[in-house]
């Protein structure tokens, strides 16, 4: 039988096209463990996605920059042009203050011209062919970047010593308030990402000193532009970024310590590395109730320690969340980093699993007044019902990875959740204990009570004592 057969089975009628397909197959097949690893080396250094079409239509504007272009994905969009002319100005003021030609900065990313192309999933063949034209586009955003994050977080008269003058639209104190929100937005976005090594080498090149820590000093740089509370001391611990958003993400979760974790004994934190692998539930096995239920069941909404998405903890009836602040970007931000993880593998699930489980425990309006009673939501968009619908509207497509840790802690919640006194105890406390009158009420009628019995046990004793 001839070599081919195997993958079908040839005669008279089998047509040429048939005899193709079969034959490109094989050829295929006699390649795979070349290809495999190929694939494997290009899907490691991909780290900016393009979001598919599916995804967008859930929330087409979480994903869509809508002021300025970051990168190649929107590189050119037209309603995107009117900020190109600014992206132009602060390159020229970039490289006037730095003293430096423009030739400084394409020498210095060129040789990093292959990776910095390898982190985009998806790239027109105009940027594979042209590297010139891939470099100015890494040099006009990462400047740009640079500027805007510096003049926004820049006293007025630092600015103008950086060379904007007082009425600049956008690098001024003016564009800090009425541009800069909108472009932290679309600078967290997905698709509107470059290399966080691009600008790293660009932060560089500007400046010779910044050859030991500049990482961390760009680091801190942006994470005081987008207000993430960070530690400067452990910067290094947030390991390597891929970019803007990547970092973002991972300011958010400033991870703890097994140490901490593990004091005292029986908390669950949401670490898997500090919890035990037996008893984590599958996906579907259990939903958790809303937090007003939850509080029926027995359960106290407390504030936790710190405002790490990861520092989630659960002992003796207290549920401990961060606080979060509620506000326009919040939707976006968190989308997109929630689409990160969907497709960046080994990003982790984090994110998502914190959306997944506020969904879980946001029901209704309710729900959100009693977090934010307890110091966990700060609302800044205006009704409790809109930031319900928000973290509703979140959740849609996302799912709980059945790996992750706070599958445990769910396990543990509705573990409590039926045990009868808890639940008792909540009631009564509810209905009897919330008026101090009624509740000074049922503690005399149980001193009395006890009284009484106290009485009948002597005048029983008594009794039998003359007899």
């Amino acid at each position: 039988m001839r070599d081919s057969q195997w993958i079908v089975e040839f005669n008279d009628t089998t047509t040429e096209s048939a005899q193709n397909w079969a034959t490109n197959v094989k050829n295929d097949l006699s390649k795979l463990a070349e290809t495999r690893s190929v694939e494997s080396m290009q899907w490691a250094k991909q780290s900016i996605y393009r979001i598919p079409r599916s995804v967008k239509d859930l929330c087409s504007g979480a994903y869509q920059p809508q002021t300025v272009s970051i990168g190649l994905y929107h590189h050119g969009d037209p309603h995107l042009q009117s900020m190109e002319r600014h992206k132009h100005r602060a390159l020229l003021t970039f490289l006037e203050r730095s003293k430096k030609p423009l030739r400084c900065y394409l020498d210095a990313l060129s040789p990093a011209a292959q990776d910095l192309r390898h982190a985009y999933h998806h790239l027109e063949p105009v940027w594979k062919g042209d590297t010139e034209a891939f470099l100015r586009v890494m040099i006009v955003d990462g400047c740009f970047i640079l500027e805007i994050m510096r003049t926004a977080t820049a006293a007025p008269e630092s600015v103008e010593k950086m060379g904007y003058v007082r009425n600049d639209p956008v690098f001024s104190s003016h564009g800090a308030l009425y541009f800069v929100p909108y472009i932290k937005r679309d600078m967290l976005m997905l698709e509107n990402q470059i290399p966080l090594l691009a600008l790293a080498i660009l932060f560089v090149a500007e400046d010779d000193n910044l050859l030991v820590n500049g990482l961390s000093k760009l680091s801190m740089l942006i994470l005081n532009f987008f207000s993430h509370p960070h530690d400067a001391n452990k910067i290094h611990e947030y390991g390597k970024c891929l970019h803007i958003l990547d970092l973002c993400r991972q300011s958010m979760l400033m991870r703890l310590s097994c140490q901490k974790a593990n004091k005292p004994k029986n908390r669950w934190r949401f670490d898997s590395d500090c919890l035990p692998s037996t008893g984590v539930l599958k996906k579907g096995d259990v939903y958790i109730r809303s937090a007003m239920e939850l509080t029926e069941a027995g359960i106290q909404f407390k504030q936790s320690r710190t405002r790490s998405l990861n520092d989630i903890s659960f002992q003796g009836g207290v549920l401990r969340l961060p606080q979060i602040m509620v506000d326009d970007a919040l939707e976006s931000e968190y989308l997109n980093m929630i689409a990160f993880e969907r497709f960046h593998v080994g990003a982790g699930s984090e994110v998502t699993s914190f959306v997944f489980f506020m969904d879980g425990i946001i029901d209704s309006a309710r729900d959100v007044g009693l977090l934010h009673s307890r110091g966990i939501i700060q609302n800044a968009l205006g009704s409790d019902k809109a930031v319900a619908d928000l973290f509703n509207s979140l959740s849609r497509d996302v799912s709980l990875d059945p790996e992750s840790s706070l599958a445990v802690l769910h396990q543990k919640v509705v573990e409590y959740c039926g045990k009868p006194l808890p639940r008792w105890m909540a009631y009564a406390k509810h209905n009897y204990f919330t008026n101090p009158w009624v509740g000074l009420s049922i503690v005399a009628a149980i001193f009395l009570f006890a009284l009484t019995g106290i009485q009948t046990v002597y005048t029983v004793l008594g009794y039998y004592h003359s007899k």
